[in-house]
């Protein structure tokens, strides 16, 4: 049996869509923290468990008879985030999952100036010792509207200096995971970057958010500190728009910026390009 853990969220619903295509609902597993919210994959014949990272009884529980285990990473941060990491993997061990899959990023490094690149990182380093795959996973692309602003109403991007980003959608990331736990194609350890074949700066997301609107959209570099002065007077806390700046600060030190042809071959067609991920999220 496959278990997927985070299958009601973003990434990890996707992965189960596709992974039914490729294999029995019944040798389906998913862990959640709520199974009501899966009950569409319980009608659908996917077994569904309560799993959370926090709680090693229902891991145990929710990973019994899995081969696979895939640990899609949480969205907290720092040692609590690797702390919740590592147990899900520990107990997929102990259930008896002879690999483990683990949604890793891309711009993994111990170093980095984004924080949650560090905790990816230390993941893998704590993953090492067992069989285990580290999908190398681009950016999400679905970040790209989250950095707009007002751009559409006032034609300005305005935003910290920034880099090329290998902005990479969900639903391409979702079916090469499915790929690889169905089997078609296996990686040992981390994968190469599974990104989309270029990286955009946003200078880049202006002209093409700029060609979808039917209007010039111009590029506005910010002050590092004025932007997360702006964060905070509007309610962001202080830690968080720090963390925020860091994503800018990595990029621009070229830390998103690989690319390769890898996830195009693993999915035998070509990335979503990032004007489509755009165009689906502009209003009207």
């Amino acid at each position: 049996m496959i278990v997927i853990t985070g299958a009601t969220g973003q990434l990890g619903s996707r992965i189960v869509d596709r992974l039914l295509d490729r294999v029995p609902a019944a040798e389906i597993g998913v862990s959640v923290r709520d199974p009501a919210r899966a009950a569409g994959l319980s009608a659908r014949g996917v077994r569904v468990r309560r799993g959370d990272f926090a709680d090693a009884a229902s891991l145990a529980d929710a990973f019994k008879g899995a081969a696979q285990v895939l640990v899609v990473s949480t969205d907290r941060s720092g040692d609590e985030a690797v702390a919740h990491h590592v147990a899900a993997a520990e107990a997929a061990r102990r259930a008896g999952a002879g690999r483990v899959v683990y949604t890793s990023h891309q711009g993994a490094a111990a170093d980095s100036l984004f924080a949650p690149m560090a905790d990816h990182a230390e993941t893998e380093r704590r993953l090492a010792g067992a069989p285990f795959t580290a999908l190398r996973n681009g950016f999400y692309a679905s970040t790209v509207p989250l950095l707009l602003g007002d751009a559409l109403r006032t034609g300005e991007l305005v935003a910290p200096a920034d880099g090329p980003v290998s902005w990479t959608a969900h639903a391409d990331l979702a079916e090469a995971a499915a790929i690889v736990l169905a089997g078609e194609g296996r990686f040992d350890g981390p994968t190469p970057p599974l990104t989309a074949p270029v990286a955009l700066d946003l200078r880049d997301v202006a002209v093409l958010l700029g060609e979808l609107a039917g209007r010039p959209v111009r590029r506005v570099v910010a002050d590092d500190e004025e932007w997360v002065a702006g964060l905070t007077g509007h309610g962001v806390p202080a830690d968080r728009a720090e963390l925020l700046l860091g994503m800018f600060r990595a990029s621009r030190r070229g830390e998103f910026a690989a690319v390769g042809p890898d996830l195009e071959e693993l999915l035998g067609r070509p990335a979503t390009p990032l004007r489509t991920v755009l165009a689906a999220a502009l209003p009207g």
